[in-house]
């Protein structure tokens, strides 16, 4: 029976599908860890790197880089969201020979987008520090961000795994592998960060190498773990050419490169170019508080995750019905736990801004604080919108998700912290309060989307 084009808006009973919501804590638990561990690395670097002699520089070059990291991410996310979607919907209608179709494509795709990335990567690394980058932190940035670019392909590699097995329904083996991965990024950065016996100290640099090995062990720990069989519904195959029956296509370049147009690609990245002429410091500031906010964001993130799976494999098996249940239960979930974190954050900013070496009557201590709190506020709309997200990515309808991101971004978030901040002289909390206010009109916009329920497509083909 064909999907009907009209869907209910959210009730007012946030768990009407109890069985919906168990599958969704069930799958979305695992990703929690594994995006924990993920944005725990980066942490780790931050305060590391934030306790060197050169601290402030060292901070200011990390919020210039992790800005630059972000965007190469982005372009990865084109091909991840593709993978989950597609995986997903042939997993739900036990398509055995497609999924491995899929998932070598997946491969051979990564391959050569993280190649090609690594190379750009490496060739405007330096022009983008120099537009955006105060000349004090420019250098210091491109010792980190070098290295990482030039090995683009690994970190991919280690993104499109996760993906393809949460696409199945196996977030654990994703999450065995990001704790092995993390205890040695630890590991390695403390020693290539501040040296140890006949180790010298590389400062930045030992950040981003201890990085890429830590991210190498874990693609060889993937690619022998799925080799043995710890993951039936996903076959390393020995040949990379082409399988499975004829016709059953790859992944959709026109959604990849939706997709990459991701809901936080382009506001932060404007917003670094802004704080950098309102006042330095700010960057620095902005810095700690992303790498805070991806801590929080992480409960909300990985329930979103898990929401795409889960309607992927409902629009495959033909039931839009438990779609709507797992997006009722993903969004009631999702805003409790992220405003459980906003209250959090809150509480315990000034001892997290200090493990930062910002502390509290400083400059950089008190703008970071300012920052955590318009975060913290931001929380609830920012939790309901990752349901949504993970709905547009989940059905494949990244149309949506691009036109609202774009809309939001260009008609709303950068005129209103273009007023508040320059034209009406509150600086950095100008910028910054454009960000909360730009989900809630994300959220509007995607509750009008979800309505309409163009996304309600069946089968196994999105």
């Amino acid at each position: 029976m064909p999907p009907s084009t009209t869907v209910d808006a959210l009730p007012g009973a946030p768990f009407a599908a109890p069985s919906a919501l168990r599958e969704l804590v069930r799958l979305a638990l695992p990703v929690i860890g594994l995006n924990l561990l993920n944005v725990t690395a980066l942490i780790v670097d931050a305060v590391m790197c934030g306790n060197l002699p050169n601290g402030e520089e060292a901070l200011m070059a990390l919020g210039f880089a992790g800005q630059i990291s972000f965007l190469m991410i982005v372009i990865m996310m084109g091909v991840t969201v593709g993978a989950v979607a597609l995986v997903a919907r042939a997993h739900g209608a036990r398509a055995r020979d497609r999924v491995q179709h899929l998932l070598q494509q997946s491969v051979q795709l990564t391959l050569i987008v993280g190649v090609v990335a690594g190379a750009l990567g490496v060739a405007i690394t330096r022009p983008l520090l120099d537009v955006s980058a105060t000349p004090a932190g420019e250098d210091a940035a491109y010792t980190y961000l070098a290295p990482l670019m030039a090995a683009t392909v690994i970190g991919y590699l280690n993104i499109l795994f996760g993906a393809v097995l949460r696409g199945v329904g196996n977030t654990r083996l994703a999450l065995l592998t990001a704790v092995v991965v993390n205890l040695l990024n630890v590991l390695l950065n403390t020693v290539l960060i501040f040296g140890m016996g006949p180790i010298p100290s590389l400062g930045l640099a030992g950040a981003a190498w201890g990085t890429i090995l830590a991210q190498l062990v874990g693609v060889l720990l993937t690619v022998y773990l799925l080799r043995r069989g710890a993951e039936p519904a996903l076959e390393l195959r020995p040949s990379w050419g082409a399988h499975g029956p004829a016709g059953q296509g790859t992944l959709p370049r026109g959604r990849a490169r939706r997709a990459r147009h991701d809901d936080r690609e382009l506001g932060p990245v404007r917003d670094h170019r802004a704080l950098g002429r309102a006042e330095p410091l700010a960057v620095a500031a902005h810095g700690i508080g992303m790498r805070l906010q991806s801590l929080a964001f992480v409960p909300g993130l990985s329930i979103s995750q898990a929401t795409g799976a889960l309607v992927g494999q409902s629009l495959g098996a033909g039931d839009v019905p438990r779609v709507r249940q797992v997006v009722r239960a993903s969004s009631w979930l999702a805003a409790g736990v992220l405003s459980a974190m906003g209250v959090m954050i809150i509480l315990f900013a000034a001892p997290l801004i200090a493990l930062f070496g910002a502390h509290p009557g400083s400059v950089l201590g008190d703008l970071t604080y300012t920052w955590m709190w318009l975060l913290a506020l931001g929380m609830p709309l920012v939790g309901a919108h990752f349901a949504f997200v993970g709905l547009f990515q989940g059905s494949g309808a990244t149309n949506t998700g691009l036109a609202i991101n774009a809309l939001t971004v260009f008609f709303f978030q950068i005129p209103l912290s273009l007023l508040l901040g320059p034209m009406l002289g509150w600086g950095p909390l100008g910028i910054w309060i454009a960000f909360p206010a730009s989900y809630g009109m994300k959220l509007l916009l995607e509750l009008w989307a979800y309505r309409r329920g163009r996304w309600a497509k069946v089968g196994v083909h999105a």
